[in-house]
């Protein structure tokens, strides 16, 4: 069976205003403001280039609220490896976003991986829409590894990503596959899962 769970309507608090939704709008408004020099640079670029911009920010933003399994870093400031397939430009633009930053103390380093490389060493994958015939085959490899797979298909779920970006009436949202991050040991914050467009958890 396949559940999907859309943020729920949570009671007011005195003051007319959920007070968990407000803890997590600001959460998120200050992770956008930690970016804006680089979204107002996007903001002109033609559509593609600034969807691009913003899928990169999210992959950086999604850093903070997972967390891996005990042996997923050799020391506690080991950097987190976000691999990036069939898209050159996005491992580009994560670069720039992540440069000089760290994630609950580990630096970020992106790495453009080509068909067949092995996924040694990383704690993310991300699969561009040009590689999503590999998506099944990455998510099975990952999933022993404790890597997180984020993918940017219609059915990036189904082929199991933890994470699953899509464009909804122009704007870049996200949707989590529960089952598959159980199965890859990952947990996700319930702040994350609070702000995804849709989560699915049960057997497909």
């Amino acid at each position: 069976m396949v559940v999907l769970i859309r943020c729920a309507h949570v009671p007011a608090s005195p003051s007319g205003v959920p007070r968990v939704w407000r803890t997590l709008v600001l959460g998120w408004v200050l992770g956008a403001l930690a970016l804006a020099p680089f979204a107002a640079a996007s903001a002109q670029a033609p559509a593609a280039a600034a969807e691009r911009s913003v899928k990169a920010a999210f992959v950086y933003k999604f850093l903070g609220y997972v967390e891996w399994p005990a042996d997923a870093f050799a020391a506690p400031d080991a950097p987190i490896v976000v691999g990036v397939l069939g898209s050159d430009e996005l491992a580009a633009e994560l670069a720039e976003v992540a440069r000089g930053r760290a994630v609950n103390g580990h630096p970020v380093e992106t790495r453009r991986l080509r068909p067949g490389e092995a996924l040694a060493g990383m704690q993310v994958v991300f699969v561009g829409a040009s590689e999503k015939a590999r998506l099944p085959q990455i998510a099975r490899a990952a999933q022993t590894r404790g890597i997180l797979v984020i993918s940017e298909s219609d059915d990036g779920l189904d082929a199991g990503s933890v994470i699953n970006l899509v464009v909804i009436d122009g704007r870049v949202r996200f949707e989590v596959g529960l089952e598959a991050a159980e199965r890859t040991g990952i947990r996700l914050s319930s702040r994350l899962l609070a702000v995804a467009h849709a989560v699915r958890s049960g057997a497909r």
